[in-house]
């Protein structure tokens, strides 16, 4: 497993956009998604998720709906509570593959200014 990343909030917003592109989630099941996906690398905190839901809302690159969730425990008979579901828009899916591009655009030129890995070596 590799170490905890603190990615740059600009990367975090291709991370959470494309876990929403899958389906809509919640912040919890984005947070253990992110971090799923990641191998645990990536542990975002509430902190810092919802903020950029906020902003990611505010900029129509998602919406959301609230959900009442009952709990599934025998014999709690509370009217269950709020859920806040995020699903990602058109304009959503338009920025991510624009992000993306433009990530793997600049990753390729990085690439040019790295030496070969040892493995790459080894194989010439």
């Amino acid at each position: 497993m590799p170490g905890i990343v603190k990615p740059p909030r600009d990367s975090l917003e291709i991370v959470v956009l494309s876990v929403l592109v899958e389906e809509p989630l919640y912040g919890y099941s984005i947070i253990k998604r992110v971090a799923s996906r990641s191998d645990d690398a990536i542990r975002l905190t509430a902190g810092v998720l919802y903020p950029l839901l906020h902003e990611l809302e505010a900029a129509r690159l998602i919406e959301s709906r609230w959900e009442t969730v009952r709990s599934d425990r025998v014999g709690e008979s509370s009217a269950g509570r709020k859920r806040k579901w995020y699903q990602l828009t058109a304009k959503g899916r338009r920025r991510l593959t624009q992000r993306i591009t433009a990530h793997r655009a600049f990753q390729a030129m990085i690439e040019a200014f790295l030496p070969p890995r040892a493995d790459e070596e080894a194989a010439t």
